[in-house]
């Protein structure tokens, strides 16, 4: 299958490793980014060089190269990594994802940053930089961003003072996601963005699309807001897969059940129609209510599937890639028949929870 997936950050790295843990089933992986940041080392790029932020895109590499330590590699089960690890690509992996210290001008900076900064100018093409950095690194698969130009995120935000429904302008991913208001909905600028090319190909080409985890105004639903991209996720004959992030973030979710995750995605793109919206068992205290919620988005034989998919850490909510993959595992298992009715196989995560809506 070739499975493609759409966020930013941590949760698309976790992902990405997740779906390299599948190599059974997913042959091919595409990562289409989001563009939008403009803090850190991404954001000082950016506006000194009027670039696509890089940070989310390196991320996304690494997260794809087969030296990579986080998880299974691309090429295969990792039963014995000195067999097929080339110790070159172990060690590009590790310097681009190197940040400089110091108070100097490179203090923050990551070294892939300045890599794919520089080769964008040289090559004049962001996606042949991402292309040529991919096979220093090793990458089994694609990473490409979700449009070729830079983008601004907006926010509608209230709560930001006395009058509690007074609705305030808030532009920029890092103010976004820091608001200490409740975010209501989220725009892009310049407005009806022009899609990636290649990302759009390659989401009507897939089998499989998956949109998140990750920062879900800042992350997940900027994809949604590309129009060409939204329509080619809406349209694409691959099975649409939305996976919940652990728990709200500081800011820009702060306060949101699970089933407000779903709200606002059908908000954002009223006609998105999917097959399945996978959760972590532990974050969704009502089970009943996120299958309730979830009937305006899910296809007739769509399910909410919940599954144990946390990593140990209970200080820092990440999806564990490993378990992640096992979940995956179950959601993309072809149906069976029984008695002339289509049935899902039972999950395979032991204590993992189907629910059919």
């Amino acid at each position: 299958m070739k499975a493609v997936a759409l966020g930013g950050g941590h949760g698309l790295h976790a992902t990405l490793s997740a779906l390299r843990s599948l190599p059974d089933e997913i042959t091919d992986v595409t990562a289409v980014v989001t563009v939008a940041d403009d803090g850190g080392s991404s954001g000082r790029l950016r506006r000194e060089l009027g670039m696509l932020p890089p940070g989310d895109l390196r991320m996304a590499m690494a997260a794809l190269a087969a030296a990579d330590d986080s998880g299974a590699g691309a090429r295969g089960p990792r039963t014995d990594r000195a067999a097929w690890v080339d110790p070159a690509e172990a060690l590009w992996v590790r310097l681009v994802q190197h940040r400089f210290g110091g108070t100097g001008a490179l203090a923050g900076h990551a070294v892939g940053n300045l890599l794919l900064a520089g080769l964008m100018e040289v090559l004049g093409d962001p996606v042949a930089a991402l292309d040529e950095v991919g096979r220093l690194l090793g990458v089994r698969g694609r990473v490409l961003p979700m449009s070729l130009a830079p983008l601004d995120i907006e926010a509608e935000v209230t709560g930001l003072d006395e009058d509690p429904g007074k609705a305030h302008r808030i532009r920029g991913q890092v103010a976004v996601a820091s608001t200490p208001g409740r975010v209501r909905r989220v725009w892009l600028r310049p407005e009806r963005p022009p899609a990636c090319a290649q990302a759009v190909a390659a989401v009507r080409e897939a089998d499989v699309v998956l949109l998140g985890p990750g920062s879900w105004f800042t992350s997940v639903l900027p994809h949604l807001l590309v129009p060409e991209l939204r329509d080619a996720v809406m349209t694409t004959a691959a099975r649409r897969v939305v996976v919940l992030n652990l728990a709200p973030e500081p800011g820009e979710t702060a306060g949101f059940s699970p089933e407000q995750h779903l709200a606002v995605l059908s908000q954002h793109a009223p006609g998105l129609r999917v097959h399945a919206v996978l959760a972590d068992v532990a974050a969704v205290p009502v089970p009943h209510q996120l299958d309730r919620a979830a009937q305006t988005m899910l296809l007739p034989d769509g399910r909410v599937y919940l599954a144990p998919v946390a990593a140990a850490d209970p200080a820092v909510p990440r999806h564990d890639p490993a378990a992640l993959a096992e979940a995956l595992r179950a959601v993309l298992r072809p149906p069976v028949t029984t008695r002339g009715r289509p049935q899902h196989s039972a999950p395979a995560r032991p204590g993992a929870v189907e629910r059919r809506t």
